[in-house]
């Protein structure tokens, strides 16, 4: 068991390795920032699945047999509904996203999910179906054969299935019926909305634009929201928004660790620190000592002088260790890989950590999955 669990935390020590401090991670803006009312919409309609092989809904389904029966009348055709026999037929519900721009004849992805007590759509066809967004519109018709990218067969009492045969897929099978415009591409102005909201991070977004466009108008209005003052000879747009969209940044984020205790995961943060604190969990006795060393350039090379942080840590395993009082910047990099070369097990390091946040001592936020 001990040495199953090794190649856990030393994945660990490897995502910290790659996240000392120091290395600057530059990001684009496109990947951490949004242009405001350039978002998705949400389309929903409910349909009928033809075709399928006999595992369509049952008599119990009441609503696949109600559907099926007006949808005939709609036809001329006047049925008794508790006359019918729906087993090659199945009630779904089609989602699709429609883009923040769109022309009309333009083709959607649409989902297709189960409703009833139906066993597969194989083979099934979708018919007509329209989509509508939130505020009710019909904004495409859904149509088309379906795709579950999987099985499911039964014979006797032996049954094989594969994947999930009661969503499929419908690729393509929605053409938008109108014409969609964002009001994110109007005016004289553009919002960028950041993924994870933070001060530090809009800031810097807006710098990079005035850096790059100046004098542009770019500033941070809060800690999610940065506005572009669009100049007035911005003749295209899309060159324009291109260019914003490819500056690089550096992101900040918080000092926070994840933990999951269900399969023993621990991501770490790059700025999470330890207050003075010495531990000792079971045998394990874990002193962490810092030291700040200056370091002085010679008279002509031109440098300054700087105060460099010099950490140690000891590891006393068996017998009674002393505890100490430890000096504060410790990197809970080094508490873990000091534990990653004896071979700690992940539900101690979880444990050490949820103690070091209980003692006030991990200056870091902790979120437990």
């Amino acid at each position: 068991m001990r040495s199953a669990m090794r190649p856990i935390i030393l994945t660990i020590a490897l995502l910290l390795a790659a996240c000392q401090p120091g290395h600057a991670l530059l990001t684009r803006i496109k990947d951490i920032a949004r242009i405001n009312g350039l978002t998705e919409h949400k389309l929903m309609g409910y349909g009928l699945v033809v075709g399928l092989d006999g595992s369509g809904d049952s008599s119990r389904a009441v609503f696949t047999v109600q559907s099926l029966a007006s949808m005939l009348e709609r036809f001329g055709v006047s049925v008794d509904p508790a006359q019918l026999r729906i087993k090659n037929v199945a009630a779904v519900m089609v989602a699709a996203d429609l883009p923040a721009v769109a022309d009309r004849g333009a083709k959607l992805d649409v989902l297709l999910s189960s409703l009833g007590d139906a066993q597969s759509l194989h083979g099934g066809t979708l018919l007509v179906t329209p989509l509508r967004a939130a505020d009710g519109e019909v904004y495409a018709l859904a149509e088309g054969p379906v795709t579950i990218g999987g099985f499911n067969y039964a014979t006797g009492g032996d049954k094989i299935q594969k994947n999930h045969p009661v969503v499929g897929r419908v690729p393509g099978g929605a053409t938008v019926t109108q014409s969609v415009r964002s009001e994110g591409l109007q005016g004289q102005q553009l919002c960028l909305l950041l993924h994870n909201p933070d001060y530090t991070t809009a800031r810097r977004v807006a710098e990079a634009i005035e850096r790059e466009f100046s004098p542009t108008g770019a500033r941070a209005l809060n800690d999610a929201m940065v506005q572009v003052q669009l100049p007035d000879d911005c003749a295209d747009l899309v060159d324009y928004i291109t260019r914003i969209e490819q500056l690089l940044v550096e992101p900040d984020t918080p000092a926070r660790v994840v933990i999951n205790e269900r399969t023993g995961t621990v991501i770490i943060g790059e700025h999470v620190r330890i207050a003075p604190v010495a531990i000792s969990h079971g045998s394990l006795t874990i002193q962490v000592r810092g030291e700040y060393q200056v370091s002085q350039p010679g008279p002509l090379a031109g440098g300054g002088t700087v105060v460099v942080p010099n950490e140690q840590m000891q590891v006393t395993e068996g017998g009674e260790g002393g505890i100490m009082m430890i000096p504060p910047q410790a990197s809970l990099n080094d508490l873990v890989t000091a534990l990653n070369a004896l071979g700690v097990k992940p539900r101690d390091l979880i444990a050490i950590i949820q103690a070091l946040h209980a003692a006030h001592a991990l200056e870091a936020e902790v979120t437990i999955q």
